[in-house]
């Protein structure tokens, strides 16, 4: 089946794992992403964690086609903090501190011991709390989650990643940690567990076998010192996330492009969103090219481009490098 051609300097509607086809062999220095994390947001509501999975494997196995010997993926991704597990047992995490009755489960017990023939709405009574209270420190229904709800855990991702790019033919060069500000309204379990708030995500860095060039003077020495050679990235999560649900910093894009490639080279992000990539790309003469699955997405990249490069000190930048109608 003959495809249409695709250009540089543009996003194009439709399923990375379908469009990569259509980019030439070896014509990517950099593909740097941040694919759905399969957390239930609305644009992945319908896909199970299985065809998650599915799709995962089929866009970095095409990868290894399109990028250049000697370069780059490089994935921002986040463990799965509320996996759904039907086989996990019920979570007890009884919270006295935000008890309302002091009565406790010993004195219930008592209770009970004292008076076998007594029902909950007596021991209740003669306790002097609430029939609910008497319920609660017998059967234990302080459940994360609620009792009626499936439990959840925590489900690694990299492993998962790490395996597709292995059979894809792309090695785990490097990681990064990105420090992002904590999830405190996402991550209401922090007041009633020992769970931890959610404050990073992953950074990981596969390379396709070939030369690569390290260039020390694509970043100045005072950023190789603060983060070019630093296992811990930190800067601040994207402040409104208006436009789209799962924006990423420009930060995170900006140093993966002026790392790992050379101006004028192509960056794809197969799942551009918002365009974040493409900016990154045109501010470190870069040329991009960009898939989204939604035209609304499409139209919020393209609106969000022109905008950027209208500003005047990127339109020579733009005139020189970003825009010839180079076919890959």
């Amino acid at each position: 089946m003959k495809h249409a051609p695709i250009h540089c300097n543009e996003i194009y509607c439709g399923f990375a794992e379908h469009l990569l086809d259509q980019l030439g062999a070896s014509s990517i220095a950099l593909s740097v992403w941040s694919p759905p994390y399969n957390v239930g947001k609305d644009y992945e509501k319908c896909q199970s964690h299985e065809a998650w999975r599915e799709m995962l494997c089929a866009v970095i196995a095409k990868h290894f086609r399109v990028i250049k010997p000697g370069g780059f993926m490089i994935v921002n991704i986040a463990d799965i903090l509320c996996f759904p597990d039907p086989k996990m047992p019920k979570i007890q995490l009884p919270n006295p501190s935000k008890h309302r009755s002091t009565i406790t489960r010993e004195q219930v017990l008592a209770a009970k011991e004292k008076f076998p023939d007594y029902n909950r709405n007596q021991l209740a009574a003669y306790l002097g709390c609430s029939e609910q209270t008497v319920d609660r420190r017998v059967n234990g229904n302080n459940i994360r989650g609620g009792k009626y709800h499936t439990q959840t855990r925590v489900q690694l991702v990299g492993n998962v990643i790490q395996d597709f790019a292995n059979e894809a033919g792309l090695y785990l060069y490097d990681r990064r940690i990105w420090k992002k500000d904590p999830a405190w309204q996402n991550s209401q379990w922090h007041s009633s567990s020992y769970r931890a708030v959610d404050e990073f995500e992953y950074v990981y860095i596969f390379w396709k076998p070939g030369e690569t060039i390290i260039d020390r003077n694509r970043i100045s020495k005072d950023e190789w010192v603060e983060w070019g050679s630093r296992g811990v990235w930190e800067f601040r999560s994207v402040r409104s996330n208006d436009s789209h649900e799962a924006m990423f910093p420009k930060e995170l894009p900006s140093r993966c492009i002026r790392l790992f490639t050379a101006p004028n080279d192509i960056v794809l992000d197969p799942f551009m969103g918002s365009g974040t990539t493409a900016v990154a790309a045109i501010e470190s003469g870069r040329r991009f090219i960009g898939f989204d699955k939604e035209m609304k997405y499409v139209d919020l990249a393209r609106k969000r481009i022109e905008r950027e490069i209208s500003q005047p000190n990127l339109f020579q930048l733009s005139k020189q490098v970003i825009w010839p109608e180079a076919q890959i």
